[in-house]
């Protein structure tokens, strides 16, 4: 081709890249620009064909005996001349080829006739597109190589004519011959119009003007030339002297510009995959895969696609390891490869090191060029991706398509480079998936963890109401890490979590919130179908565990939220759902295991709330207070002390039972200010007492978080100075439960509290798991039987006997034992004659405010005369 040839390195089927950042285009876009080229490439042929034949009507072919040397001469410099040309890339996937092809021509115009130069040319440049296998676009390059020699001989004869000259001149050659690139150039700028990529009109104009200084360079060599060799017969060293000199410089520049355009390859590839990295951690997650930092595979074509232009070769394969787990994937621009599945592991691909292996299949030995032969292919540069010796792809390019001598040096350099930018890049999106994967994933069961399962249920819950959040939780997790430690209720967990991901399936969206519960997504659901799989899941996972050697036996509670249809689409989010399956499943402690949503089950959340959140206004308001139930000695019926329990009178609720707001101030982490509250209100309570000449102990109750605080002990040192009371006189109640929920954090507090003196008492004994096998480690003074042995004492022998063992049990120790729930004269008998010391309920007293605490004491009391410093308190029959 004169001057430049003008075509696309792919062809046009698999041109995509579009714009200046290289982006993929849609399938559909790309299938309409082939369908336009076809278009293109048949009136550029229809039309150069009609041209050829209107000039060769114009000039007739004129026999010469000359013309079977000078055609096979012509054709073998225009090939010659088309192989030493200087690629230079104008867009992704569009390409000039600067060459000599400006020499052969000129001569052509003065040696042989239109025709013979027409098929020297065509015979030339069809050649050199078989060659390198560039056979998706021979039609078109026809057309021009017609259009080109066509729009020369017609420029070179007006101007030829228009000087009256019989004979060819050299202005009508050289005219001609500055013809032939600009049609070229004209064409190949149409040809970008046609494919819908975008180019500046400065760019085109600067790049015409480039190539017609460089075929005028041409041009005027070879004429220059020739009519010196024509004139001088002696003259053709100088003009062989000046044409190596030229050829010098030329290739001279070709090093620059392939340098130049390497390291825009290589910025470009950069970007590419810096790029694609931003829009992988910004892209929102729609799938679980997409947690792990799921990388597009197209994104990864495109860089193929970048890679294959720039080497100028028939193929590139990129074999990637996209997740540290996984199998590589295989993406391949340019020719498919001949097999659909992609090749194993062969030769090529078990490369030691980090450098790039150059293959011929004329010079490997068996393997390599069987495996050459598997991906259809004469040549290859093959060099793997590692970092830290782990091996994280392959990257191959097959056949280099614009020269004849294959890839050469700089093609290697430029491979090896991109590869280690590639390298890193693989490396810093593996670790950005694993970041991004820990930071959505539970790292104990795998599944999501409560932000992940967010990402993930937002978008299928947009917009639809035939979905829901199911709220799994498994109440045997607490027993477990207490009994046989946190690493057995770790595996409970794991089973727990693997159990429910056989049962909803793989695509199902589980996530682990906290301890053993559990969320799961389901959509495209209706009511009865979602209650089905709530009730199976749960029988699944209340089936008895097998831990090693033990066998735990469990039970689980499902709640699920749905949206409504007033509420659906953005209204209800992810977290409305979450918290509606939650109250759904506390909902189910009732009795009935799996239960949906209703909204009266929202009024008691939205209780529950304002209870928290009105608390402190509460306590300012005086709407809680401090009432007292009595104990008494059961030998001499004195009055001994007395419990201070909490109550509420809420403005709007009325009367608040303390089980119902007292664990919801402490999930709020208000027990503190509870506590502390009661805590001054008794001794203050006891310091009139005292300042009346009484001596009446007073009972505390605490939270297991008022165990896990430090500074409690100092707060309680602070509290008795302030007020002036002995620390015998005051009583400090816990659960059992509460104290073995994290004994190695209580006992300290406890010890120091024994310390000063105060009175220790496990309240509720009886009750919990592990009692006796704590009891002798607490340093406690007293034993509280619960009420439900004292109620059960007169009608049930078992109870009878679990109070008479607890009373033992505590004379055994050394304990003070009270019991708690004596409502009947034969409760009370019954106790006084196992010997326990102390006595609480409703035969004795209920729980009294403050002014009616103080009128049963007169009413029901009378003051020993005995004692002044000390006033015993007589309980009268």
């Amino acid at each position: 081709m004169p001057g430049t040839s003008d075509t696309p390195d792919a062809p046009p089927a698999a041109a995509e890249a579009v714009d200046e950042a290289g982006d993929q285009g849609p399938s559909g876009q790309a299938r309409g620009d082939e369908r336009r080229f076809r278009r293109y490439t048949l009136a550029v042929l229809t039309f150069g064909l009609l041209s050829a034949a209107a000039v060769s009507l114009w000039l007739p072919f004129q026999p010469d005996a000359r013309l079977w040397w000078i055609g096979p001469v012509l054709a073998l410099s225009f090939l010659l001349a088309e192989q030493l040309g200087i690629n230079v890339d104008v867009r992704s996937g569009i390409s000039w080829t600067i060459s000599f092809t400006e020499i052969p021509l000129v001569i052509g115009f003065f040696v042989a006739p239109f025709e013979v130069v027409l098929i020297a040319h065509l015979l030339a440049g069809i050649s050199t597109l078989l060659v390198r296998r560039v056979s998706g676009r021979v039609l078109y390059n026809a057309g021009a190589f017609l259009l080109e020699i066509t729009s020369a001989f017609a420029v070179a004869g007006l101007v030829q004519r228009a000087m009256g000259s019989a004979g060819m001149t050299w202005p009508a050659a050289l005219a001609g011959t500055l013809t032939a690139p600009l049609a070229s150039t004209l064409l190949a700028l149409a040809a970008v119009r046609v494919l819908r990529r975008r180019m500046r009109i400065g760019t085109a104009l600067r790049l015409t003007g480039r190539i017609l200084v460089v075929g005028f360079v041409n041009a005027s060599v070879g004429l220059s030339g020739y009519l010196v060799i024509a004139g001088t017969g002696n003259a053709w060293p100088l003009v062989v002297a000046v044409f190596l000199g030229l050829s010098a410089l030329y290739w001279a520049y070709s090093d620059l510009l392939r340098e130049q355009r390497d390291m825009e390859a290589l910025s470009d590839v950069s970007l590419m995959v810096a790029r694609s990295g931003q829009q992988a951690a910004a892209r929102p997650a729609s799938r679980v895969d997409d947690l792990a930092g799921g990388v597009d595979v197209g994104e990864w074509a495109t860089i193929a696609e970048r890679i294959k232009d720039q080497l100028s070769a028939a193929r590139v394969v990129l074999r990637l390891r996209l997740e540290p787990t996984a199998t590589m994937r295989t993406v391949v621009a340019g020719e498919p490869m001949p097999t659909a599945d992609g090749l194993g592991d062969d030769a090529l691909l078990r490369l030691p090191g980090a450098h790039v292996r150059h293959f011929r299949i004329t010079e490997a030995n068996a393997d390599v060029a069987a495996a050459l032969l598997d991906r259809g292919a004469q040549e290859a540069l093959v060099v793997p991706l590692r970092s830290a010796n782990q091996l994280l792809g392959v990257v191959e390019a097959h056949d280099r398509l614009s020269r004849w001598r294959g890839f050469g040096k700089y093609d290697v350099q430029l491979l090896g480079t991109m590869a280690s930018h590639l390298a890193t890049a693989l490396d810093n999106r593996r670790l950005l998936a694993t970041l991004r994967h820990d930071a959505y994933h539970d790292p104990l069961t795998g599944l999501l963890n409560r932000p992940g399962f967010r990402q993930v249920a937002r978008e299928p819950l947009r917009d639809r109401t035939d979905a829901a959040v199911l709220r799994v939780d498994l109440d045997v997790f607490s027993t477990v890490s207490d009994a046989l430690g946190y690493v057995w209720a770790d595996r409970m967990v794991i089973a727990a979590g693997r159990r429910i991901r056989e049962a909803l399936g793989p695509e199902v969206p589980v996530a682990r919130l906290e301890g053993a519960s559990f969320a799961a997504l389901l959509v495209e659901c209706d009511g009865p179908r979602i209650h089905e799989v709530a009730q199976r899941l749960r029988e699944q996972l209340s089936s008895p565990y097998l831990v090693d050697r033990l066998t735990v036996e469990a039970n689980a509670m499902v709640g699920y939220a749905t949206p409504s249809e007033e509420e659906g689409g953005e209204g209800m989010d992810v977290d409305s759902l979450l918290q509606r399956a939650d109250v759904a499943v506390r909902a189910t402690r009732g009795g009935e295991e799996v239960r949906a949503y209703v909204p009266s089950m929202g009024q008691i959340f939205l209780r529950r709330f304002q209870m928290v959140t009105q608390f402190r206004q509460a306590l300012e308001e005086g709407q809680v207070s401090v009432h007292y139930q009595p104990k008494v000695s059961l030998p001499s019926r004195q009055v001994l002390g007395v419990e201070a329990l909490v109550r509420w009178v809420h403005p709007e609720f009325g009367k608040l039972d303390p089980d119902e707001f007292v664990p919801a101030i402490e999930a709020a982490g208000l027990i503190g200010v509870l506590t502390g509250f009661v805590l001054e209100q008794a001794l203050i309570r006891v310091r009139k007492w005292m300042d009346e000449g009484l001596r009446i102990s007073v009972a505390v109750n605490l939270s297991v978080r008022n165990l896990s605080d430090l500074d409690f002990p100092k707060k309680v040192v602070e509290a008795l100075r302030r007020f002036g009371v002995p620390a015998e006189l005051l009583t400090f109640e816990l659960t059992e439960s509460g104290v073995m929920a994290d004994p190695q954090k209580a006992l300290p507090i406890l010890r120091e509290l024994h310390a000063l003196g105060i009175v220790l008492a496990v309240d509720d004994f009886g009750t919990g798991y592990s009692s006796l096998a704590y009891l002798r480690q607490l340093p406690v003074d007293e034993v509280k039987i619960d009420k439900s042995f004292v109620l059960g004492m007169g009608t049930d022998l078992g109870d009878l006997a679990v109070v008479r063992s607890i009373v033992e049990l505590g004379h055994s120790l050394g304990l003070t034992v009270v019991a708690e729930g004596v409502e009947e004269d034969i409760a009370r008998d019954q106790l006084e004659a196992m010997g326990c010391d102390v006595a609480q309920g409703y035969l004795i007293s209920r729980p009294l405010a403050e002014d009616r605490l103080e009128a049963w004491l007169q009413a029901r009391t009378a003051r020993s005369a005995g004692r002044q410093a000390e006033t015993v308190l007589t309980l009268l029959s």
